[in-house]
């Protein structure tokens, strides 16, 4: 026998505002065919002006709890992915605590821009294999409108906000990759491609800053890299991305996606995609799209799934689990 980290609940929280490509029509030099054709985005959400990470992930978080019918009562611990929390501290996580009414245990962020999620994701696994915790909620939210420099085409058009959720229990397996739970997980990271992708801001250089990106050195890094790590993470557990049910990755790019699933030799149709509907809403795009598979029925009990994630850092890596 051997302890697993067993998804038994997800949820997820999108803006109510959604904002079309037409819409960037108005004040920018670009159409919706030519971000539909470059990214596969048709559309996003944007958090309302009072709207908050906070905000967003405890709706999320409620969703994830109401899934799995529990209560605050009966988690131990919070990780929030996030790489815009509503301040510079406390975390977004303690005030999600707080909200959902949740006084004992503890809550902390994590930051891997993009690659947040799997970065949360392996740490609750990590947190409940070593005992520290029974049940972890783990969320990815953000509010990337935040932090655009809405004259720049090539990037203001790409991002959303939006936020996911899920809960990890501790339960019992056989050790083999049969196993429901996460069953093996790959982290990665190297700060030598910094200027790639960054903010030119923050708090000890006393500025917001705005998101900066080479768009072709990201693409150009992310589908060598993530079709690797999803790999690595499978032909750790001993098994092959034939086995794979479904791919659910980081929604930055249909040609990344598409990319990594040709190089992994997986069809489209094994890939939950909800980029044109979301955009790229970062640390939240996995926990999104693993609520909405559900919700359309594509992932079941049972299912074999990767997850995987290349952010600012540039920081990578992917979470194989069965669902």
């Amino acid at each position: 026998m051997a302890g697993r980290s067993v998804v038994v609940g997800v949820g997820h929280y999108l803006p109510e505002r959604v904002v079309p490509n037409s819409e960037f029509e108005k004040t920018l030099d670009t159409t919706d065919e030519w971000i539909k054709t470059r990214s596969g985005i048709e559309r996003r959400h944007f958090a309302a002006e009072d709207e908050t990470t906070s905000d967003l992930a405890t709706n999320a978080a409620e969703a994830a709890l109401a899934d799995a019918g529990l209560t605050a009562d009966d988690i131990d611990a919070i990780i929030v992915a996030t790489s815009t929390a509503d301040l510079t501290f406390p975390s977004a996580a303690t005030m999600v605590q707080a909200r959902l009414g949740m006084t004992k245990g503890f809550a902390f962020d994590v930051q891997a821009v993009c690659a947040g999620f799997v970065f949360a994701l392996s740490n609750a696994n990590a947190l409940i294999l070593s005992g520290q915790a029974k049940r972890v909620l783990v969320i990815g939210a953000e509010t990337f409108s935040r932090i655009m420099d809405w004259s720049d085409r090539s990037t203001c058009v790409l991002f959303g906000d939006g936020a996911g959720a899920l809960v990890l229990e501790l339960q019992e397996g056989e050790g083999t990759s049969d196993d429901r739970g996460i069953l093996s997980t790959d982290l990665n990271s190297d700060g030598r491609y910094k200027d790639l992708l960054y903010v030119d801001g923050g708090v000890s250089t006393q500025s917001t800053g705005h998101l900066r990106m080479q768009g072709n050195q990201v693409f150009r890094h992310a589908v060598e890299k993530l079709a690797k790590t999803a790999n690595t993470a499978l032909e750790n557990v001993g098994l092959a991305s034939t086995d794979v049910d479904w791919i659910v990755p980081h929604q930055a790019n249909i040609r990344i996606i598409q990319g990594t699933a040709k190089k992994m030799g997986l069809p489209i149709e094994n890939v939950v995609v909800t980029v044109q509907d979301h955009g790229n809403t970062s640390a939240a795009s996995i926990p999104l799209a693993l609520s909405v598979g559900k919700q359309r029925g594509q992932i079941k009990q049972g299912d074999l799934i990767v997850t995987e994630a290349i952010g600012g850092g540039l920081a990578w890596g992917a979470v194989v689990l069965r669902w």
